[in-house]
């Protein structure tokens, strides 16, 4: 209870006065006024001051700064804020002390704008973790209000992992860190990744610390690229390679694992800082050759399916990470040089059969021509010499021109086996490459897998008949057809060709005859063996030129004979004495004469 022993009452108070209600007190209304005055702030339009929340609801927010009236400012101005409760310290800034209603104006959003630019150079300097809020979305990021300003949020900064969905964050209150400024154009650009990372780095500076070879962690597969997994460990991102996701070949990382899914892992390997770590996902399961079947071996047949196809070979995968080479000279049996796309492609089920295995290396060998007989075995059965086929040209050489009459049974048609009559250069002339030719085993090469064939032995020699047709000293018609250094080539009947030098195509009248020119030739020489015929056209008026000299010689000799026959005698006495031996010359010589 308090003391009032010493307070005396006032002498001079006027007690009727103060009964009648007409008391009056010597200090002036006005100076009442002054005193009122001075016990509130002064306060100037247009200033920023700072006044403590009294009363809030979810339209307005009632401030007191002291003076004699409180302001009312729109709660849409603290949304920035949500945690806003009375008693807060919050800046404000005097539009007008007192409007028509005597109501002080006072607005939040002003007085932030107002200091805002000094508050966030600030934010920037100490690393101040500030909040905003997020108004909404633009290209690249988001509209954030820091201090009444209006900030840029980065896509990339909202958080550590890839945001697919932007929009979910409009309208959000969060912390963030002023990451640049530029006071020339006022550009404030926040981060609230800055602040995640923070926190992260200690997190994946003590799991680093513990990594080790060979260890099993849990980790949620961030993101998914053509070379391989990324996967988050916590803080700490490692790499799965596309080849450790599968035993198995595995052409698309989807087809193993999506995105935000929980898996385990195994460290296989990371540098001395620990920044790259190589993450493995088929090591958490045993080697698929470790279950081979332990009884599979050399000869037996498998099924598999082509997983990769090369000019050399198709792998066969038999079995999730088991694979088998077939090479492209173990698909067939021809000795052709050619392509494995031929015989098989990607996505193929084939049968084949076991050529090597070593389960150390874990290789495989594969083979399917092996799954057909070898044509070669019993050739001599099949294609004896005498028969008949009919093959397809594969391929030509200066010298004849080989075909396949079956896959893996090849031929060579000489060049001088190709016609009994034609004179072929090149087997171009002939035949052509893909079409079908008929011929004739002549010779079995089982060694070097090579049958020489015949197409002319379909006929009978044709030479046979010309040997009876084109004898010697016979004359026929022919054709030039072809003018050689050496001579020229005589078409004759029966489609068969001559040759005659060229003092064997002087005419009659001393010009030589011309390509394309129909004229008689002599045949002066026939050979079955080489089928050769020389021709001369020089020669079928040579000989009538020689026997009409020969006749007419013959003539003047005979006239000079009977001239001597007649003669007078010789009347001398040695004349006659000789004349027996005379008549006996003359006899000789008129028999030598008739012999020649």
């Amino acid at each position: 209870m308090a003391d009032f022993k010493n307070v005396a009452p006032l002498a001079d108070f006027d007690w009727e006065a103060y009964a009648s209600g007409d008391a009056k007190s010597e200090v002036s209304r006005e100076s009442q006024e002054q005193a009122y005055e001075s016990s509130l702030n002064n306060v100037n339009d247009h200033e920023v001051v700072d006044g403590t929340v009294i009363a809030m609801n979810k339209r307005e927010v009632v401030v007191n700064i002291g003076f004699k009236s409180d302001g009312i400012i729109p709660m849409s101005e603290f949304r920035y804020n949500p945690d806003l409760k009375i008693g807060d310290t919050v800046e404000v800034y005097i539009e007008n002390q007192e409007d028509k209603k005597g109501q002080l104006i006072l607005s939040h959003k002003k007085a932030r704008a107002t200091r805002s630019w000094d508050r966030v150079n600030e934010a920037l300097e100490k690393e101040e973790i500030i909040k905003g809020y997020i108004k909404c979305r633009t290209k690249g990021g988001m509209i954030v209000d820091v201090f009444g300003i209006e900030a840029f949020l980065p896509g990339s900064q909202i958080d550590v992992k890839p945001i697919r969905d932007y929009d979910v964050f409009v309208g959000k209150t969060m912390e963030f860190k002023v990451v640049k400024i530029n006071q020339e154009f006022k550009n404030v650009v926040v981060s609230h990744k800055a602040l995640i990372e923070a926190e992260l780095e200690q997190q994946k500076k003590e799991i680093i610390s513990k990594l080790e070879k060979g260890q099993v962690l849990e980790g949620t597969v961030k993101n998914i690229t053509s070379y391989g997994v990324f996967i988050d460990l916590g803080g700490v991102d490692g790499l799965i390679h596309i080849t450790d996701l599968s035993w198995g070949r595995v052409s698309d990382p989807k087809e193993v694992v999506e995105l935000d899914q929980k898996i385990n892992v195994v460290i296989l390997d990371f540098d001395d800082e620990k920044k790259r770590i190589a993450l493995g996902l088929k090591q958490l399961t045993p080697h698929p050759w470790d279950a081979l079947d332990p009884n599979l071996k050399v000869g037996d047949k498998v099924n598999g399916k082509v997983v990769v196809m090369a000019d050399y070979g198709a792998f066969i995968e038999i079995a999730p990470g088991v694979e088998g080479l077939i090479h492209v000279s173990e698909m067939s049996w021809s000795q052709h040089l050619r392509s494995a796309q031929d015989f098989m492609k990607v996505g193929d089920e084939v049968e084949a059969v076991i050529l090597t295995l070593d389960r150390e290396e874990r290789k495989m060998s594969l083979g399917i021509k092996q799954l057909k007989e070898d044509p070669w075995e019993n050739i001599e059965t099949k294609y004896p010499v005498g028969s008949q086929h009919t093959a397809r040209v594969r391929n030509f050489t200066n010298f004849g021109v080989f075909v396949e009459i079956e896959e893996g049974v090849d031929g060579l048609i000489h060049i001088s086996d190709l016609s009994w009559t034609k004179k072929i250069k090149h087997p171009s002339e002939f035949t052509q490459i893909g079409t079908n030719i008929n011929v004739v085993v002549l010779e079995i090469d089982k060694e070097n897998r090579r049958l020489s064939l015949g197409h002319k032995q379909l006929e009978e020699n044709p030479w046979d008949v010309f040997e009876t047709v084109f004898t010697q000293d016979s004359i026929h018609e022919g054709t030039i057809v072809e003018m050689l250094d050496k001579g020229a080539v005589i078409q004759l009947e029966y489609g068969v060709e001559g040759f005659a030098t060229p003092k064997h195509l002087v005419k009659e009248d001393g010009s030589q005859a011309q390509l394309n020119e129909k004229l008689q030739f002599k045949v002066i020489e026939f050979n079955k063996e080489s089928k050769r015929i020389i021709l001369s056209h020089s020669r079928i008026f040579e000989d009538v030129q020689r026997a009409e000299a020969k006749e007419a010689k013959k003539a003047a000799t005979a006239k000079k004979s009977n001239k001597k026959d007649e003669a007078p005698a010789i009347q001398n006495q040695a004349a006659s004495t000789t004349l027996g031996d005379i008549d006996a010359l003359a006899a000789l010589k008129a028999q030598m004469e008739k012999g020649e």
